[in-house]
C-alpha cells in the first residue's frame, strides 16, 4: 500500500496513475486522513458507499422505530416484528 502526504501527491501528481489507490497520510502526525483510488473502479466504490450508507440508515431508523409507539403509546402491544412489518408497509406506500 503506497503511502503519500498531500505534498508528495501535488509534487509527483502523474505518479499516482501507477496504482489502484494512495493512502494519504499525514506525515506529522503519520495518521491516514483518506485515499485516493483510480478512475478504473470509481462505480465500485461509490455502489460500496452507497450501500454501507443505507444500511446505516436502516439501522438508525429500526432503532429509532422501536421507540417510536412507546413514546407516545401507540403500539405497546404490538411486536417489534409487527411494528417492523408496517414501516416496511408505509415506506412501500409512499
Amino acid at each position: 500500500m503506497p503511502k503519500m502526504s498531500i505534498r508528495e501527491i501535488t509534487r509527483n501528481f502523474k505518479d499516482i496513475d501507477k496504482y489502484d489507490y494512495i493512502e494519504i497520510e499525514d506525515k506529522k502526525t503519520n495518521t491516514i486522513k483518506g485515499i485516493i483510488v483510480s478512475g478504473r473502479y470509481l462505480d465500485e466504490i461509490r455502489a460500496i458507499i452507497k450501500k454501507v450508507i443505507e444500511e446505516k440508515k436502516k439501522k438508525e431508523i429500526d432503532e429509532i422505530m422501536k421507540f417510536a409507539g412507546i413514546a407516545t403509546g401507540e403500539f405497546k402491544e404490538k411486536t417489534f416484528q409487527e411494528l417492523k412489518a408496517m414501516k416496511e408497509e408505509k415506506c412501500h406506500n409512499e
